[in-house]
Formats: C-alpha cells, structure tokens, sequence
C-alpha cells in the first residue's frame, strides 16, 4: 500500500469508527444489543494501529 492508500484508509476508517459510535450510543441508551457494534469499534482499532505503524514505516 501507498502512504497515500493508508491515509486514505485510516480518514475512511475514522469516519465509520465515529458513526458506529454513535450507533452504539444510541444502542445503549434504548438497551439493545451492542454486541456487535462493540466488536466492529475492536476490528476497526486493530486495522488503524496496524495502518498506522505501516504509515510509520514508510515514513522512516
């Protein structure tokens, strides 16, 4: 990947991470399962710490 394909993909990632968190906050609030919500926000910080030390790589 390019830096710029891996900036690219972290900004996606931090738009979705933002809007499935207020999702969950909503989840919340009603008492509904927030299960999954949780674990797409786990998936999501994995992929940005590995993006980020890539980014940090190329950047070296």
């Amino acid at each position: 990947m390019t830096k710029k394909e891996i900036e690219n993909r972290i900004s996606e990632l931090k738009s979705d991470y933002m809007r499935i968190q207020a999702d969950l906050e909503k989840l919340d609030s009603v008492g509904g399962n927030t299960a999954n919500a949780e674990r797409q926000l786990a998936d999501m910080e994995q992929e940005l710490a590995s993006l980020n030390e890539q980014l940090d790589e190329l950047e070296a």
